[in-house]
């Protein structure tokens, strides 16, 4: 049950079409809310990684379940999203600028991301979506740098 749960990032993996899109968005909302303070730190990086990694653990126990890479689970997205708001201040406009370039590179898939999704369980479910989330970061590094925004 507790997979279940998990992997479906509180239940939003259910609605269907457009959940993973559902899921990153419930993310920014929730990360605001939590870190709306300051710039996140150790406990948004602690946060990330406790969720990539029960993430892994939940993806492989639901796929037994509902099959191969099953539509239901968005905790995926859920991590990449974290990743791609890490250490960057935390407002609407990085918000909003971090959810389309995740979305972007998750949908798309490019530069190895595609390659990932063939990992077994957890470790394909999750990869794709961190990967997404370090390219996504990686740009937002940069504009943030460069006081682009």
């Amino acid at each position: 049950m507790f997979h279940k749960i998990f992997s479906t990032g509180l239940g939003i993996g259910y609605i269907g079409k457009g959940s993973g899109t559902y899921a990153s968005v419930a993310c920014c909302i929730v990360w605001y809310l939590l870190l709306m303070n300051g710039y996140p730190g150790i406990l948004a990086l602690v946060i990330t990684i406790a969720i990539t990694a029960i993430g892994i653990w939940s993806s492989t126990v639901v796929e037994k379940i509902w099959g191969e890479d099953p539509q239901r689970v968005v905790i995926d997205e859920i991590a990449g999203m974290c990743i791609s708001l890490l250490f960057l201040p935390v407002n609407v406009k990085y918000l909003i600028a971090g959810l389309i370039l995740f979305r972007f590179f998750d949908i798309v898939k490019p530069l190895g991301i595609r390659k990932m999704e063939g990992l077994k369980g957890g470790w394909g479910i999750m990869l794709d979506d961190v990967l997404a989330g370090v390219y996504a970061n990686l740009i937002l590094q940069i504009i943030w740098w460069f006081k682009l925004m």
